[in-house]
């Protein structure tokens, strides 16, 4: 593990949970690509439930092809397989990765267990910005993922600042922050919404809760992407990430360039964060559950949390929507209920702990 500190730093000085573990990158190979099979599998699995039967034997064998043959689906179940379970499925892993590995990553750069997306108002600074999009740009359907963005990248750096205190962002402050900003910014969306019509107002309420069946298939390529490339940069300052762990001071003196990484990983996860938003509404807790169960599953090195954290983001948000969509049948709950009934008691515990 020496080998993670540049300078020759002993593992003694990492954070709990660093010291001692090995990561290789055979390892790091071996267990993504289990994981990788097993999303697979859930995919395949949760794409033949929904408020309507299709014939499984018939929609495996249409999956294994890859739709290139029917396999004896009627056309109803070929269209309901193909334009309408499955783009949602991949919706939901992209969404459950990007949040996964973006509150994975607030929480090594902010030395905080309890910081992601939800809970420090980033989730809801791009709430905002998609609603103004919605509201006011409506025909630009690319200015619902922009502004989701700029939205989520503010409402970082507000908390950031608010957060800053003589001896830096603690813990207590980081969470009061994201607080008042998650706060202000409920009352900005509440004020958007009186501007829209009664009808709009029950599916844009409904769509704050976490909404995955309204996105085109523009937003799903965009957040499919987003989520692939966001996590490769993130995961790529995964050793920075590590060392900045130990506080930005030693990590500095081991040659970290704090304030480029700091800057680098706002920006992507900001992005990851505003591209879930803007396409599928605000599915909270995902970002706080995922990145802990994978820690106490593998470890709190970044090298193989940050990856298992997206592939297992996706699995969670994928079986939630499931549950989502077919406990009710033929209605549909949120996704976001479902995965706050899980983080919830999570966060409970998480603070009876500290």
């Amino acid at each position: 593990m020496n080998a993670l500190i540049p300078g020759g730093a002993t593992s003694s000085r990492l954070p709990r949970g660093l010291a001692g573990a090995r990561v290789t990158f055979t390892r790091t190979v071996s267990i993504c690509a289990v994981l990788l099979l097993t999303l697979l599998a859930i995919v395949i699995v949760t794409s033949l439930f929904g408020s309507e039967k299709l014939p499984a034997r018939a929609a495996l064998c249409t999956l294994l092809t890859l739709g290139k043959t029917s396999c004896g689906l009627t056309a109803n179940h070929y269209a309901i397989l193909f334009d309408i379970r499955l783009p949602r499925i991949l919706l939901g892993a992209a969404v459950g990765g990007s949040l996964a590995v973006a509150g994975a990553s607030y929480q090594s750069l902010l030395r905080n267990p309890l910081a992601e997306p939800y809970l420090l108002g980033i989730s809801n600074g791009a709430a905002v910005g998609t609603m103004i999009a919605l509201v006011f740009l409506g025909a630009h359907e690319w200015s619902r993922p922009l502004l989701a963005f700029v939205g989520a990248l503010a409402a970082t750096l507000v908390v950031y600042r608010l957060a800053q205190g003589r001896t830096g962002a603690t813990p207590e402050r980081l969470i009061l922050a994201g607080v008042i900003v998650t706060t202000f910014l409920s009352s900005a969306i509440v004020f958007v919404t009186t501007l829209m019509d009664a009808t709009r107002i029950r599916s844009f309420t409904f769509w704050l809760l976490g909404d995955l069946s309204g996105a085109t298939s523009k937003l799903l390529w965009l957040a499919l992407f987003i989520a692939v490339a966001g996590s490769i940069v993130l995961a790529a300052y995964a050793r920075s990430l590590n060392l900045l762990m130990l506080g930005e001071r030693d990590a500095f003196d081991l040659g970290v360039e704090v304030s480029r990484v700091r800057l680098i990983v706002f920006i992507v996860a900001s992005l990851l964060v505003g591209s879930s938003v803007a396409s599928s509404g605000s599915v909270g807790y995902v970002g706080l559950v995922v990145p802990h169960l994978v820690r106490l599953s593998l470890g709190s090195d970044n090298r193989i949390t940050l990856p298992a954290a997206a592939i297992c983001g996706a699995m969670f948000v994928v079986v939630a929507d499931t549950i989502a969509r077919t406990a009710i049948a033929p209605r549909e709950l949120p996704v976001g209920a479902i995965t706050a009934l899980i983080g919830a008691p999570l966060f409970v515990y998480l603070l009876r702990r500290r």
